[in-house]
């Protein structure tokens, strides 16, 4: 209360601190990429601290390259007992047809084992000596928000806290 018996609402004391203002450019559960930080699950690194940052792709799915690996053996080897038994002398040419129809099954399983579980989106980087797998993702349109988003935070690192100079300044209006 004030000496004539109002109340007043206390003001928010703003503080000021020397401290540089964090800014978000990326958060979703468990991915946060902010100017200063890159955080994914419990691992955490400085942004300023990632160099040669570079996207790849992870592994081929395991039963996807077992099954082109037995499907091609077994080809194979009917393929060899047909050629050591004289068989393949014998064969009519819808039989070869047959047979190429056939020799072509593991191409067409690999290429079925990657459209149903593609491999992974990979972005590694360096962190000191060491290369270290930084994100890694199925989804591509996350995967490629997460990077651009590093990216950015890396550029505005390498400029000293710059932000987007478009975006910060207020346009030029004549005045009326």
């Amino acid at each position: 209360m004030n000496p004539q018996g109002a109340t007043t609402r206390a003001t928010r004391s703003t503080r000021t601190t020397a401290e540089k203002k964090t800014t978000l450019l990326y958060a979703r559960p468990g991915i946060i990429v902010t100017v200063d930080r890159f955080t994914v699950g419990r691992n955490s690194w400085q942004v300023a601290e990632l160099t040669h940052l570079h996207t790849t792709r992870g592994p081929h799915d395991r039963v996807a390259v077992r099954a082109v690996v037995v499907t091609g053996a077994m080809i194979g080897a009917v393929g060899l007992l047909l050629g050591f038994t004289g068989g393949l002398q014998r064969l009519t040419a819808g039989a070869y047809l047959t047979l190429g129809v056939v020799f072509l099954l593991p191409v067409l399983l690999a290429v079925a084992g990657d459209r149903w579980r593609p491999p992974a989106y990979e972005l590694w980087g360096r962190r000191g000596a060491d290369e270290v797998l930084l994100f890694t993702s199925d989804d591509e349109r996350q995967f490629g928000q997460v990077t651009r988003a590093l990216r950015r935070a890396r550029e505005m690192n390498r400029y000293g806290g710059w932000e987007d100079p478009l975006a910060s300044v207020d346009p030029w209006r004549p005045t009326r």
